[in-house]
């Protein structure tokens, strides 16, 4: 029989102190931060769920295989460790080293697409949109449509909407749409699953045209778990078992192995195909590095090694899930809106329902998320109008909770700082922007309360 009470399947061998502040303390940081998180200075923040990115802790087996790093600039045996561990999960023949999975991303669309192609995906996220426009391609979302109704419970809001994925072919053509992206799990919205099914019918269109098809595949864990509590036929199969069923179905994938790598930095570019692989090369070795290092030192290869096959332990992931849906719970119950059901590495909070009285043109997700920092000494991120201009379809203030770093009561108090707020919700006002940068604007814009 199952128990209620979550249990965090690790002892705690090392601590890290974290910075209590005062409400009037946050309130002049967050003005000297011009009101956007990313600017605070992380002593600032007491509980941080920016991100998942990097930010997990690394468990004793992957400290132990940092010592056993090979930092050789060519031919390095971390190397050969950490390409084992990578084809052992994934299948595919090259595996290319990166500092992380936004450079995997530039090296694989600036090599493949050009001016005027179009690159479809259930929905991109930041740095992958960034990546796809930067070469001049337009980078188009295909969610299922129940996917941009937060409130809507389904199994598998990920999934793409095939039916419009076949539409975009015929319209654009095959010659126009040199991939297809499928992004497991879906992380702009709402950190949902995609099913083995729709990835099957994903890669049976896609190569029925001779498209191929990549995974982002950042959270494939979390995703492989996901399918198998969900998706018939995969209850007595391992995470393991789907995440390789599921990679079998394309022909190459990028991937941050910051998230599901459980590492803190690194990331790799796989593909089948010879001719992409010497190119992706050739383009690491001018702008990362040689190609059995890749940006990385040999020691975080074997961190990654490590962290890859810890990912799809069930005891880690059961954790995982329910910590997460926790979280979301609480709050959804009392009356907070979400993107339900809860995804596997945060909970994303509808702004847009939260802050009515807000327009969109104030920003509701970055009014949202800098109250629940004064509130609280929380940092969350908005993944709305400010991250994606015109292209957003939702309103969202993400919680990503790092891999390993938080207990249970520090969930708790997460729960009540947003419950506060909620609240309090009609005080809050909108804010406008001061100062964008052309790409990415969100991690570095400057923003001050509405007039």
């Amino acid at each position: 029989m199952p128990f209620s009470t979550i249990i965090e399947p690790f002892r705690i061998k090392s601590v890290e102190p974290i910075s209590f502040t005062t409400r009037e303390q946050r309130q002049l940081l967050l003005r000297s931060a011009h009101y956007n998180l990313f600017l605070l200075k992380a002593d600032d923040v007491l509980i941080d769920l920016l991100t998942d990115s990097g930010t997990g802790a690394m468990s004793t087996h992957q400290w132990a295989a940092v010592m056993e790093g090979d930092e050789s600039y060519a031919g390095s045996r971390s190397f050969d460790r950490f390409k084992h561990s990578v084809q052992d999960i994934f299948g595919y023949k090259h595996v290319i080293p990166a500092h992380q999975g936004r450079a995997a991303e530039r090296i694989l669309f600036h090599v493949m697409c050009k001016k005027g192609d179009v690159v479809p995906n259930n929905t991109h996220f930041d740095t992958t949109r960034a990546n796809v426009e930067y070469v001049g391609a337009e980078a188009i979302d295909l969610p299922m449509p129940e996917a941009r109704q937060p409130g809507t419970v389904l199994p598998f809001k990920g999934n793409m909407n095939v039916a419009a994925l076949e539409e975009l072919i015929e319209r654009v053509g095959r010659e126009h749409i040199p991939l297809v992206m499928l992004t497991v799990t879906n992380n702009s919205g709402g950190g949902q699953p995609v099913s083995m099914a729709n990835a099957r019918a994903v890669s049976n269109l896609c190569h029925q045209h001779g498209i191929p098809l990549y995974f982002d595949a950042c959270r494939f864990a979390e995703n492989a778990y996901f399918i198998k509590l969900r998706e018939p036929g995969y209850a007595d199969k391992t995470p393991k078992e789907i995440a390789q069923e599921m990679f079998a179905l394309g022909d190459g994938c990028t991937m941050s192995a910051k998230k599901d790598g459980m590492a803190n930095i690194g990331g790799f570019l796989c593909t089948n195909d010879d001719l992409l692989a010497r190119q992706e090369e050739n383009l690491l070795i001018l702008t990362e590095g040689y190609p059995t290092y890749g940006g990385l030192a040999g020691r975080d290869l074997e961190a990654i090694a490590v962290g890859l096959q810890e990912s799809l332990q069930e005891d880690y992931l059961r954790y995982r899930i329910a910590s997460t849906a926790y979280l979301g719970n609480h709050i959804s119950e009392r009356g907070v809106p979400i993107v339900l059901p809860p995804g596997g590495h945060a909970i994303y909070i509808d702004a847009k329902a939260f802050l009515p009285h807000v327009p969109l043109e104030q920003f509701p997700g970055v009014a949202l998320a800098a109250e629940l920092y004064l509130e609280g000494g929380i940092r969350s991120v908005e993944i709305g109008s400010l991250m994606f201009g015109k292209a957003a379809q939702m309103e969202l203030v993400r919680l990503a909770i790092p891999r390993r770093v938080y207990t249970q009561s520090h969930i708790d108090y997460v729960v009540e700082i947003i419950l506060r707020v909620w609240e309090k919700r009609a005080q809050i006002s909108g804010l406008q922007l001061t100062y964008e940068a052309p790409f990415l604007r969100h991690f570095t814009a400057h923003l001050e309360p509405a007039a």
